[in-house]
C-alpha cells in the first residue's frame, strides 16, 4: 500500500482535520451466486482476491478488468485507529458504491443497507471497533435489469454498444474515516443574497443538547467578513452573516468564502470548514438565464465523466480539473452533467472556476412508468440535492432525462411531477428541469428540447417558430401529438451537435448523422448549428454533444484519452461569441 491512489480529501465542501483515506488496495471477491451473506463472508480472514479502492473492479486501475456482469462483490482490509483518536466518534464515510451495501467491522454489522449507487453515505463504526487491527468489510448487490436503481449509461448488454458503456460494480469513489466530537456539526445549506450582502446557513447538528453554543465565521481570502452566533435548540439552527464585503460569484470567476463552524458541547468544540459562492439564479422566458441579475447564455457541453482508465472514476484529481479547464478553453461557461451524480472533487473545482453546471440524477435504467416507482427514485435523488445543495456551481437540478416508454409503457406524469414539486420545495433558489428532451408534463421551469439535425439550415427552421408556440424537435418529429410546447417558458436546446469525428481508425465508432471527412466541413457544421442558436433570441442556452469521445461514441470534441481533435481556439471562435439574448 505504498501508493494510495486519489489520495486527496474527497469534501473540501466539509473538511475536518482528523481523516484517514483508505484507498489502495483491499481484498476482493465476486460472489455471483450471492451466497456470500448465507456463508458469513463478512467474518472471513480474507477474500481470494485483490483490487485497488476507488476504481470499479471493470476498470483497468482496479487491477481487475472484470466487465462481464456480477451481481455482488465483497471488499475486505484490516484498519487500525489511531491513539489520538480515543474519546471522538469514528465516522466511516463511503463516497460511492453501486448499488445496495452493507457494511461490517469485526464481524458485525453496522448502520442499514444504503441503497443507491451514485450518492455519498456514512456509518458511526464506533461502538463496533476493538484495540488494535480492525476488520472492515463491504458487500455490495447491483442489478441494472431490476428496474429498481438508476443504472445512467451502463450497458444492459454483455458489451457496450450505441450510447451504453462499461457498467460500474461495487464502490468506485473515496472510502475515508473521519473523526468527530460527540456532538457535531453535520451538514450545512447556504442561502447567499446578494441584494443584500448577506448569507443565511442552516447548520444541521446531531449530538447536541439545547444550549450548546454554535459559531460560524465567514472570511474572503483570510480576511474575516463576519460570523454568527446562536445557541442549539433543534437539530438544525438557521443563522445569518452579514458580509463585510461583496464578491460576486461568477462565469470565469469561482469567488469562493471559507466558512468555518464551531460548535462547543460539553467541554469540548467540533471544528468544520467549508465555503460558500455568493451568487443567485434566476430563468425567464423574457431575459432568459440570470446570474446575480446580469443575462448569461448557457455554453454548456454535455459531460459523461466516463475515463479510459477508470470508467467512471477519474484517475486523479488533476483529471477532474483538466476537464473543466479544456470545456472552458473551447468557449462553454458550464456543463451539463449527464447520467451519473459526479462526485464533489469535481464541483470543487467547477465551484473554484467559476463554472455551472445543471446537475441531474442517472435515471437511465429506472422504471419510470409507475407511480410506486417513487419509493426507489426519491431516497437517492434526495441524497444528491442534500450532498450538492451549497454548491455554488450547481445551477439547476434535472432528475429525468429521456423518459422513452419503457416494455411498451409510458411514462408516469404524475411521478415526475410529484419529483419535480418535491425538489422545488427544498430549493427555492434554482430553476428545475423535470424531463430533459422527452415527454413534457405540466410541471417544469424550462421547455427543454434535443435535437441532432445536421444539416444547419433546417436545424435553424426547426426554431424559427418559437414565437408562435412551434418548436420542431426531434420528440415533435417523432410524435407530434404527444409534445406540447408552453410558449411562457424559457427554452433550451440542452442537445445538439454530436458531430462525427473520428482520429483513429474504428469500425464501431458513431456519432450523430453522416460523419464529416475534412476539417472543414467539420468547422462548417459546428458553426451553422450553433449559430441557429446563438442568433436565436428565445433560447437562453445550449448544451453541445459532447465534450470527449465515450468509448465507442465518438462525437467529441476530445477523444477519450483527452485529446484536443482541433485546436480549442477554433471552437471558442464559435461557441463563445455573444449570443442575441445577451445583446
Amino acid at each position: 500500500m505504498n501508493h494510495i491512489p486519489r489520495a486527496e480529501h474527497p469534501r473540501p465542501d466539509r473538511y475536518r482535520e482528523n481523516w484517514i483515506c483508505l484507498n489502495g488496495e483491499w481484498e476482493f471477491e465476486i460472489d455471483n451466486a450471492k451466497v456470500g451473506m448465507e456463508k458469513k463472508f463478512y467474518k472471513r480472514d480474507s477474500l481470494s482476491g485483490r483490487i485497488t479502492v476507488p476504481f470499479s473492479p471493470e476498470s483497468q486501475l482496479s487491477g481487475v478488468g472484470h466487465t462481464d456482469f456480477m451481481n455482488a462483490v465483497w471488499y475486505r482490509r484490516d484498519l487500525e485507529i489511531p491513539a489520538s483518536w480515543a474519546g471522538k466518534r469514528v465516522i466511516l464515510h463511503i463516497d460511492a458504491c453501486d448499488h445496495t451495501t452493507r457494511v461490517f467491522v469485526n464481524g458485525k454489522k453496522v448502520g442499514t443497507a444504503h441503497q443507491g449507487g451514485y450518492t455519498s453515505f456514512s456509518h458511526d463504526i464506533t461502538d463496533a471497533l476493538g484495540e488494535g487491527s480492525n476488520s472492515l468489510v463491504v458487500y455490495a448487490e447491483d442489478d441494472i435489469h431490476s428496474g429498481k436503481q438508476f443504472s445512467g449509461k451502463q450497458s444492459t448488454r454483455l458489451g457496450s454498444y450505441g450510447c451504453y458503456y462499461t457498467r460500474t460494480t461495487g464502490i468506485w469513489q473515496t472510502v475515508w474515516l473521519e473523526a468527530v466530537e460527540p456532538a457535531r456539526v453535520v451538514s450545512y445549506q447556504a442561502y447567499p443574497n446578494v441584494s443584500e450582502g448577506a448569507v443565511t446557513l442552516v447548520v444541521k447538528t446531531q449530538g447536541a443538547e439545547s444550549g450548546d453554543l454554535l459559531r460560524v465565521t465567514a472570511s474572503y481570502q483570510g480576511r474575516p467578513m463576519g460570523e454568527a452566533v446562536t445557541k442549539i435548540y433543534s437539530a438544525a439552527e438557521t443563522v445569518r452573516i452579514d458580509l463585510a464585503e461583496s464578491h460576486l460569484w461568477e462565469c470565469g470567476k469561482g469567488r469562493l468564502y471559507d466558512l468555518t463552524f464551531s460548535l462547543t458541547s460539553k467541554g469540548k468544540t467540533d471544528l468544520l470548514q467549508g465555503y460558500f459562492g455568493l451568487r443567485e439564479v434566476k430563468l425567464t422566458k423574457e431575459r432568459g438565464l440570470e446570474i446575480n441579475g446580469k443575462t448569461v447564455f448557457g455554453r454548456f457541453v454535455l459531460d459523461q465523466g466516463f475515463y479510459p482508465d477508470g470508467i467512471i472514476t477519474a484517475p486523479s484529481d488533476d483529471a477532474l480539473r483538466f476537464d473543466i479547464e479544456a470545456s472552458m478553453a473551447c468557449g462553454f461557461n458550464g456543463a451539463r452533467l449527464h447520467q451519473k451524480v459526479f462526485e464533489p472533487r469535481f464541483l470543487y473545482h467547477a465551484d473554484t472556476h467559476g463554472y455551472m453546471v445543471w446537475a441531474e440524477a442517472g435515471n437511465w435504467g429506472f422504471d419510470h412508468t409507475e407511480f410506486a416507482s417513487l419509493e426507489h427514485f426519491l431516497p437517492e435523488w434526495l441524497e444528491e440535492m442534500e450532498r450538492d445543495f451549497s454548491h455554488p456551481s450547481v445551477i439547476g437540478w434535472c432528475p429525468f432525462n429521456e423518459t422513452w416508454d419503457k416494455n411498451g409503457k409510458r411514462q408516469c406524469n404524475a411521478l415526475i411531477d410529484a419529483v419535480y414539486d418535491i425538489t422545488k420545495a427544498l430549493d427555492t433558489t434554482r430553476p428545475v428541469i423535470a424531463n430533459s428532451g422527452s415527454y413534457p408534463t405540466t410541471r417544469t421551469d424550462a421547455h427543454d428540447v434535443h435535437d441532432y439535425e445536421q444539416d444547419p439550415e433546417k436545424f435553424r427552421a426547426n426554431y424559427g417558430e418559437i414565437a408562435q408556440g412551434i418548436i420542431n424537435d426531434q420528440l415533435y418529429r417523432k410524435d407530434p401529438k404527444r409534445q406540447k410546447y408552453n410558449p411562457a417558458l424559457p427554452v433550451f436546446v440542452s442537445e445538439y451537435g454530436g458531430i462525427k469525428w473520428v482520429m483513429d481508425a474504428d469500425d464501431t465508432a458513431w456519432g450523430y448523422g453522416s460523419s464529416v471527412t475534412t476539417e472543414e466541413a467539420f468547422f462548417a457544421r459546428l458553426r451553422g448549428l450553433t449559430d441557429a442558436l446563438l442568433d436565436n433570441p428565445y433560447v437562453f442556452g445550449f448544451c453541445y454533444t459532447q465534450l470527449t469521445d465515450v468509448e465507442q461514441e465518438q462525437n467529441g470534441l476530445l477523444t477519450y484519452d483527452r485529446r484536443f481533435k482541433f485546436s480549442p481556439e477554433k471552437y471558442a471562435r464559435i461557441l463563445g461569441r455573444v449570443a442575441e439574448i445577451e445583446k
